[in-house]
């Protein structure tokens, strides 16, 4: 079945070359695109996408606005927001808005369907500069209260934080998927979270890795 997608984009000719470059892929299927955010509530409850792609810099209400209104009544629904900024204003306020992924613009073509796949698949996708500039700050920033993890749940919540998948975290650590998914339950119960982005914001902001 193919994945289901919500398109916001104030640039005219950018949305349609999203649109197009959708069209191109069976396995994904466009159900709107839409030139701002302020009604980003009512359509995602009318057509129930699998995932969004959302602009950081928005008409009237910003990409990141429309991440938190997002997130206060659907917590799970993977969002990718495109971003012309790599600096850590913008990135670090859409992580603790809620966004699951963020790709450059210039990256698009190259690397668009790819950050889909990886959310789908349960990842947090970032363009490589983007993540370099994430590790980067939780370095300089040093080291706060670690909640009792141990080094391999550090080790994970890092690979988390990179925006890899499970999988990819099982094969670089050389331990199973299964064990992968029990380090990432215990990463959540102790530090309070509900997921991904929130493991991750959290890490970012109290100095955990």
């Amino acid at each position: 079945m193919a994945t289901k997608l919500l398109v916001y984009e104030d640039n005219e000719l950018l949305r349609e070359s999203l649109s197009g470059l959708i069209s191109l892929n069976s396995r994904l299927q466009l159900l709107g695109a839409f030139s701002d955010v302020l009604s980003v509530k009512e359509e995602v409850l009318r057509y129930r996408p699998d995932l969004v792609i959302m602009d950081i810099e928005m008409p009237q209400m910003s990409g990141i606005e429309a991440v938190r209104k997002i997130r206060s009544f659907q917590a799970a629904l993977p969002v990718l927001m495109l971003t012309v900024f790599d600096d850590n204003v913008h990135v670090f306020e859409a992580i603790r808005a809620g966004a699951s992924g963020y790709l450059l613009k210039k990256h698009i073509a190259s690397r668009l369907f790819d950050a889909l796949d990886e959310l789908m698949a349960g990842g947090a996708p970032m363009s490589p500069s983007i993540a370099r500039m994430v590790i980067s700050s939780m370095h300089k920033q040093g080291h706060g209260a670690d909640y009792g993890l141990t080094s391999r749940e550090k080790e994970i919540l890092t690979e988390l934080s990179r925006g890899n998948s499970y999988k990819l975290i099982a094969a670089q650590l050389g331990i199973s998927l299964d064990t992968v998914r029990t380090h990432i339950k215990n990463i959540y119960e102790k530090l309070h979270v509900h997921s991904q982005t929130e493991a991750v914001s959290k890490a970012i902001q109290e100095k955990l890795v």
